[in-house]
């Protein structure tokens, strides 16, 4: 580990325990750590330098460049030599096999650890009390060592779950018996709970509900939390309908069926204030800035115009601050409206960059 990193890591700790930051502190340190990055990330240095831009050029974290989430696929993008890594994060997808995994390496977990913990606190009071019993619709981190998505949600049991919590998933699917036994304890006691997973495991849920002609309306109180769409998991649901579905079976006012927008290639998530409208606007803590690109030019494109989302994560210490996502987005004030995958132009040119991305790292 480099000899500067404890300090860095010890800044960014700080800076994630502020009550807020403008955007001329944001940028600093944007600044420092994207120069470390350049220092000790070969193949992202040579991204930059075939661009032109090197701490001696950039000024301004707009300017850093992004690099597109597949190029985690096809390169080690880590500041830390990967056997001195603590944890690996790989993503879920399978096309092409286990080495098509985007790898993403972490030396510890302890700024991970505080930009989840800060922000979901922040976030999940807007939907109801914490701490709360909790029902996680994922297995755990035991059975899913390298997803973050297990990490995330073992961190929201440990954290803020109240005695009584449980993990109702594993490998082999739901635990039904468990999850009945949860939600007919709920309804018995009247003490407000949170159903907490994946989208397609509350689809999956719902429909092993459906036939059992009970009443699985939760206390005054309770929330929801789904992410990760359905990924070919389960029957597709418009979310319109979805987020319909899920108030209804379970009587939560969509206001209180959050939902959370994360990629394993981030150290941050994002939320919304529920899902009362689709698609909801999309918040990140004030260690995160999204704006909208052309991907054909990489040009910023003004707020309110659809673009392909890039987010930049501080807390992204150890890989790469800027993330070029394969997601079409509009920017606001208040956030982003997520609104689909790239297709057509926007599609070509999210491929474009990631061939462009893998050249130039790799000479």
């Amino acid at each position: 580990m480099a000899s500067s990193t404890p300090d860095l890591v010890q800044d960014l700790l700080d800076f994630i325990a502020l009550p807020d930051a403008d955007d001329a502190a944001f940028n600093a340190l944007a600044l420092r750590l994207f120069a470390h990055q350049v220092r000790h990330n070969p193949a992202y240095a040579r991204f930059c330098q075939s661009r032109g831009r090197t701490p001696a050029t950039v000024r301004r974290w707009q300017d850093i460049p992004a690099v597109p989430v597949n190029g985690f696929k096809q390169l080690t993008l880590s500041c830390t030599p990967v056997e001195a890594c603590a944890r690996v994060f790989t993503t879920s997808g399978t096309t092409g096999g286990e080495d098509q995994k985007g790898r993403h390496y972490h030396p510890e977990l302890r700024v991970y650890d505080a930009s989840m913990r800060r922000h979901f606190a922040d976030c999940a009071n807007c939907a109801g009390p914490l701490p709360i019993r909790m029902a996680i619709l994922f297995p755990d981190e035991a059975a899913l060592p390298n997803s973050s998505l297990a990490h995330y949600l073992q961190l929201c049991r440990d954290d803020f779950g109240l005695s009584g919590s449980r993990h109702c998933w594993d490998l082999e699917g739901m635990d039904e018996a468990g999850l009945l036994e949860f939600l007919r304890g709920a309804r018995a006691e009247q003490q407000p709970v949170a159903l907490l997973g994946a989208s397609y495991s509350f689809v999956h849920l719902m429909d092993a509900l459906a036939g059992l002609g009970e009443d699985f309306r939760l206390p005054a109180g309770s929330w929801l939390l789904d992410t990760g769409g359905f990924k070919g998991r389960s029957r597709e649901i418009p979310m319109e309908q979805f987020y319909a579905q899920l108030s209804e079976v379970f009587g939560v006012a969509r206001e209180h069926c959050i939902n959370m927008y994360g990629m394993t290639e981030l150290s941050t998530q994002f939320y919304d204030r529920g899902n009362a409208v689709v698609p909801s606007v999309k918040r990140g803590p004030h260690w995160m800035r999204t704006r909208a690109i052309d991907p054909l030019t990489g040009q910023s494109v003004p707020d309110g115009e659809r673009g392909i989302l890039v987010h930049t994560d501080l807390a992204n210490y150890n890989s790469v601050l800027s993330i070029l996502t394969e997601d079409v987005g509009i920017v606001g004030a208040d956030g982003f409206q997520l609104l689909g995958r790239a297709e057509g132009a926007q599609a070509k040119g999210c491929s474009l960059a990631v061939e462009s991305f893998v050249s130039a790292a790799r000479t």
